[in-house]
């Protein structure tokens, strides 16, 4: 478990001091896929690098299964850090050297003898796909192909924890999903942690379990992703969920009354409930704004209704999508 406690960090720059990161806590559960999000210069890398303490936090914790990162020392560090591997959106590879050799680098600084860390290496290539690749130099692959020999190589010490900044941005989407699906195959079969941090709501849709949003370096909103996508509280996680304003005032309000209809899971949730709506209770719908997506089989996002029948059919079609489980329903 990934506890972080009450975490600050302020830069020192000419002129006075940034605080990047104020007051952050989140608990991140063994085996969870975790995703952080938010704009540019919301906090999101310096808070991964405050986990694996390549950024020391100005106060709070960092607590890895019950040890305080921040209170060991160099040589615990260094060995603690083996269970916290990281991939980048750069791939960090060394091109000097090939595929295979890359993978066995950090078998080779953790002493591991060369027969022995050629075979783990070639494991790892197999595992993530490229076992024809082992003989090749990065500059031979493409970019998706170079970000799984990253993730073989972050492998390699069999960590606990991924960490992984983000590591699809410079991908197309293609080759992006490809990678999510390897991450989230290795998080299946490995047990392994997995941090993502990304400015992309398609990656935490498409793989995270867990999400917080940053924004001006605090946790604006935190949750399961369906809830936290399906109906956003904050700001912030509005600014997200719906880029282009959907959620807003779109007709005037004082000509019908609206429905904000937040669909969470609901196995009916993808069945035509305004039509039917329409055809058993004979109230008419405007459809103002709809932002669904499907995650894990189940459909979850909102949809804003006008109801310009008057009082009796607003109630109406209140009681009737009430009335149907996983469907939450409000007035706006």
């Amino acid at each position: 478990m990934i506890e972080i406690q009450n975490l600050s960090k302020t830069f020192s720059v000419s002129g006075g001091e940034v605080q990047a990161l104020k007051n952050i806590s989140l608990t991140i559960n063994d085996g969870d896929i975790f995703g952080i999000i938010g704009m540019s210069g919301a906090g999101k890398s310096t808070l991964v690098r405050c986990i694996n303490m390549l950024e020391r936090p100005t106060e709070g914790h960092v607590i890895i299964n019950g040890r305080d990162m921040a209170a060991l020392s160099d040589t615990e560090l260094r060995a603690e850090r083996r269970n916290i591997a990281m991939i980048f959106q750069s791939f960090n590879l060394l091109m000097q050297r090939s595929c295979l050799r890359n993978v066995c680098f950090p078998l080779e600084l953790a002493g591991m003898k060369r027969a022995e860390a050629k075979k783990r290496a070639m494991e790892l290539l197999e595992l993530v796909g490229l076992p024809d690749k082992a003989r090749s130099y990065p500059a031979q692959l493409s970019g998706g192909q170079q970000q799984r020999v990253a993730i073989a190589r972050a492998l390699a010490t069999d960590p606990k924890v991924l960490l992984c900044d983000e590591a699809t941005s410079a991908l197309d989407p293609n080759t992006t999903h490809s990678i999510l699906q390897l991450i989230k195959d290795i998080n299946e079969k490995l047990g392994i942690t997995v941090v993502i941090i990304t400015h992309q709501m398609s990656v935490v849709e498409e793989i995270c379990d867990h999400v917080a949003i940053l924004d001006g370096g605090e946790v604006a909103e935190q949750g399961a992703v369906g809830t936290v996508f399906s109906s956003p509280k904050s700001d912030a996680a509005r600014r997200l969920v719906f880029p282009t304003g959907a959620d807003v005032l779109v007709s005037d309000p004082h000509d019908e009354k609206r429905l904000r209809v937040t669909f969470n899971g609901a196995d009916a949730a993808g069945s035509p409930l305004i039509a039917r709506m329409a055809v058993e209770k004979n109230v008419l719908a405007n459809i103002l704004a709809a932002s669904t997506r499907r995650l894990d089989d189940k459909v979850y996002g909102t949809m804003l209704l006008a109801l310009p029948g008057g009082d009796a059919d607003f109630e109406a079609a209140k009681q009737f999508l009430q009335s149907v489980d996983g469907v939450v329903v409000e007035e706006v």
